[in-house]
Protein backbone atom coordinates (compact mmCIF):
# COMPACT_ATOMS: atom_id res chain seq x y z
CA UNK A 1 0.00 0.00 0.00
CA UNK A 2 1.30 3.33 -0.47
CA UNK A 3 1.52 4.77 2.99
CA UNK A 4 3.98 6.72 4.42
CA UNK A 5 4.02 4.45 7.88
CA UNK A 6 5.71 7.39 10.02
CA UNK A 7 4.86 7.30 13.13
CA UNK A 8 3.90 11.12 14.24
CA UNK A 9 6.72 11.90 16.75
CA UNK A 10 5.80 11.78 20.48
CA UNK A 11 6.56 15.38 20.99
CA UNK A 12 4.14 16.61 18.25
CA UNK A 13 1.25 15.09 20.66
CA UNK A 14 1.30 18.08 22.79
CA UNK A 15 0.39 19.84 19.87
CA UNK A 16 -2.67 17.28 18.81
CA UNK A 17 -4.57 17.77 22.39
CA UNK A 18 -4.37 21.36 21.69
CA UNK A 19 -7.89 23.16 22.47
CA UNK A 20 -7.87 25.37 19.21
CA UNK A 21 -7.96 21.65 17.24
CA UNK A 22 -11.77 21.34 18.39
CA UNK A 23 -12.34 24.50 15.69
CA UNK A 24 -11.44 22.06 13.07
CA UNK A 25 -12.48 18.61 14.91
CA UNK A 26 -14.53 18.99 17.68
CA UNK A 27 -14.67 15.10 19.02
CA UNK A 28 -17.79 15.20 20.32
CA UNK A 29 -19.91 16.40 17.15
CA UNK A 30 -17.35 13.53 15.48
CA UNK A 31 -17.93 10.40 17.37
CA UNK A 32 -21.24 11.21 19.73
CA UNK A 33 -23.20 9.31 16.77
CA UNK A 34 -21.30 6.06 17.54
CA UNK A 35 -21.25 6.23 20.81
CA UNK A 36 -23.59 5.74 23.60
CA UNK A 37 -23.45 5.18 27.68
CA UNK A 38 -21.89 1.94 28.61
CA UNK A 39 -20.20 1.37 25.03
CA UNK A 40 -16.95 -0.23 25.06
CA UNK A 41 -14.56 1.50 22.62
CA UNK A 42 -11.05 0.69 21.17
CA UNK A 43 -8.49 3.20 20.13
CA UNK A 44 -5.80 2.45 18.60
CA UNK A 45 -2.71 5.04 17.80
CA UNK A 46 -4.14 7.10 20.58
CA UNK A 47 -1.59 9.42 21.23
CA UNK A 48 -2.28 11.61 24.30
CA UNK A 49 -6.26 11.30 24.04
CA UNK A 50 -7.23 14.38 21.95
CA UNK A 51 -10.11 11.68 21.14
CA UNK A 52 -9.72 9.57 24.05
CA UNK A 53 -10.81 12.18 26.83
CA UNK A 54 -14.38 13.35 24.95
CA UNK A 55 -15.07 9.32 24.41
CA UNK A 56 -14.43 8.49 28.04
CA UNK A 57 -17.14 11.13 28.38
CA UNK A 58 -19.42 10.31 26.35
CA UNK A 59 -19.06 6.22 26.89
CA UNK A 60 -20.06 7.35 30.94
CA UNK A 61 -18.98 5.78 34.51
CA UNK A 62 -19.99 2.33 32.87
CA UNK A 63 -18.46 2.49 29.44
CA UNK A 64 -14.74 2.07 28.89
CA UNK A 65 -12.12 3.19 26.34
CA UNK A 66 -9.08 1.06 25.59
CA UNK A 67 -6.10 3.02 24.30
CA UNK A 68 -3.53 1.73 22.71
CA UNK A 69 0.17 3.20 21.56
CA UNK A 70 2.91 2.23 20.43
CA UNK A 71 4.90 5.04 22.19
CA UNK A 72 5.33 5.08 25.46
CA UNK A 73 5.01 9.16 26.04
CA UNK A 74 2.38 8.92 24.28
CA UNK A 75 0.25 6.80 27.03
CA UNK A 76 1.76 9.12 29.73
CA UNK A 77 0.74 11.88 28.67
CA UNK A 78 -2.72 10.27 28.13
CA UNK A 79 -3.00 9.17 31.58
CA UNK A 80 -1.71 12.12 33.00
CA UNK A 81 -4.74 14.24 31.18
CA UNK A 82 -7.03 11.53 32.40
CA UNK A 83 -5.99 11.59 35.98
CA UNK A 84 -6.79 15.33 35.94
CA UNK A 85 -9.97 15.11 34.02
CA UNK A 86 -11.10 12.40 36.41
CA UNK A 87 -11.61 10.00 33.76
CA UNK A 88 -8.59 7.40 34.50
CA UNK A 89 -11.10 5.29 35.89
CA UNK A 90 -12.78 4.53 32.42
CA UNK A 91 -9.43 4.56 30.39
CA UNK A 92 -7.44 1.42 30.27
CA UNK A 93 -4.48 2.23 28.39
CA UNK A 94 -1.21 0.79 27.25
CA UNK A 95 1.21 0.32 25.46
CA UNK A 96 1.25 -2.04 22.42
CA UNK A 97 4.04 -3.46 20.42
CA UNK A 98 5.08 -2.44 17.18
CA UNK A 99 3.67 -5.61 15.13
CA UNK A 100 0.58 -5.52 17.18
CA UNK A 101 -2.23 -4.02 18.81
CA UNK A 102 -1.39 -6.41 21.68
CA UNK A 103 -5.18 -6.98 22.54
CA UNK A 104 -5.73 -10.76 22.76
CA UNK A 105 -7.54 -10.35 25.78
CA UNK A 106 -10.25 -7.88 24.27
CA UNK A 107 -11.32 -10.41 21.76
CA UNK A 108 -15.01 -9.71 20.89
CA UNK A 109 -15.63 -7.17 23.70
CA UNK A 110 -15.94 -3.70 21.70
CA UNK A 111 -19.08 -1.75 20.15
CA UNK A 112 -16.86 0.45 18.66
CA UNK A 113 -13.50 1.11 17.10
CA UNK A 114 -11.84 4.50 16.10
CA UNK A 115 -9.21 4.56 13.92
CA UNK A 116 -8.33 8.12 13.26
CA UNK A 117 -5.23 9.10 11.33
CA UNK A 118 -3.27 6.22 12.02
CA UNK A 119 -3.96 3.81 9.48
CA UNK A 120 -1.85 5.72 7.25
CA UNK A 121 1.08 5.22 9.78
CA UNK A 122 1.18 1.43 10.03
CA UNK A 123 3.24 -0.72 7.93
CA UNK A 124 0.64 -3.51 7.60
CA UNK A 125 -3.06 -2.18 7.44
CA UNK A 126 -4.10 -5.74 7.04
CA UNK A 127 -3.19 -7.04 10.36
CA UNK A 128 -4.37 -3.69 11.93
CA UNK A 129 -7.90 -4.32 10.63
CA UNK A 130 -8.11 -7.93 11.23
CA UNK A 131 -6.83 -6.96 14.52
CA UNK A 132 -9.70 -4.43 15.27
CA UNK A 133 -12.45 -6.60 13.36
CA UNK A 134 -11.16 -9.61 16.12
CA UNK A 135 -11.92 -7.17 19.26
CA UNK A 136 -15.63 -5.84 18.01
CA UNK A 137 -18.85 -7.75 19.13
CA UNK A 138 -20.86 -9.04 15.96
CA UNK A 139 -22.69 -5.98 14.87
CA UNK A 140 -19.75 -3.72 15.95
CA UNK A 141 -18.53 -0.56 13.99
CA UNK A 142 -15.01 0.09 13.06
CA UNK A 143 -14.66 4.36 11.82
CA UNK A 144 -11.54 4.82 9.76
CA UNK A 145 -10.73 8.47 9.51
CA UNK A 146 -7.40 10.19 7.93
CA UNK A 147 -5.85 13.14 7.26
CA UNK A 148 -6.64 15.07 4.38
CA UNK A 149 -3.22 16.14 2.15
CA UNK A 150 -1.65 13.24 4.28
CA UNK A 151 -3.89 9.99 2.33
CA UNK A 152 -5.28 10.64 -0.95
CA UNK A 153 -8.54 9.54 -2.02
CA UNK A 154 -6.73 6.80 -4.22
CA UNK A 155 -5.15 5.54 -1.22
CA UNK A 156 -7.98 5.25 1.53
CA UNK A 157 -9.38 3.13 -1.07
CA UNK A 158 -6.74 0.48 -0.85
CA UNK A 159 -7.55 1.04 2.99
CA UNK A 160 -10.96 -0.15 2.29
CA UNK A 161 -10.10 -2.78 -0.03
CA UNK A 162 -7.88 -3.91 3.03
CA UNK A 163 -11.15 -3.46 5.28
CA UNK A 164 -12.98 -5.75 3.16
CA UNK A 165 -10.69 -8.08 3.04
CA UNK A 166 -10.45 -8.50 6.82
CA UNK A 167 -14.22 -8.91 6.91
CA UNK A 168 -15.25 -5.51 7.33
CA UNK A 169 -18.65 -4.55 5.30
CA UNK A 170 -18.85 -0.81 4.17
CA UNK A 171 -22.09 1.17 5.53
CA UNK A 172 -21.37 4.48 4.87
CA UNK A 173 -18.50 6.85 4.07
CA UNK A 174 -17.62 9.70 6.81
CA UNK A 175 -17.80 12.86 5.30
CA UNK A 176 -17.67 15.93 8.38
CA UNK A 177 -14.73 18.37 7.72
CA UNK A 178 -13.73 16.51 4.25
CA UNK A 179 -11.33 13.93 5.90
CA UNK A 180 -11.64 10.55 4.12
CA UNK A 181 -13.27 8.54 6.17
CA UNK A 182 -15.93 5.40 6.82
CA UNK A 183 -17.99 3.48 8.94
CA UNK A 184 -17.51 -0.34 8.89
CA UNK A 185 -19.56 -2.83 10.35
CA UNK A 186 -17.95 -6.31 11.62
CA UNK A 187 -20.91 -8.24 10.52
CA UNK A 188 -23.58 -9.58 13.12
Amino acid sequence: MAHAHDVCPWWLGYLLVSPLRRLIEPPEKMLGPYVRTGTTVVEPGCGMGYFSLPLARLVGPDGRVVCVDRQEKMIAGLLRRARRAGLAGRIAASVCPADSLGLEATCGTADLAVAIHMVHEVPDAGRLLAELHAVLKPGGLLLVVEPPGHVTPAAFEETLTVADAAGFERTSLWTPGRRPGAVLKKPD
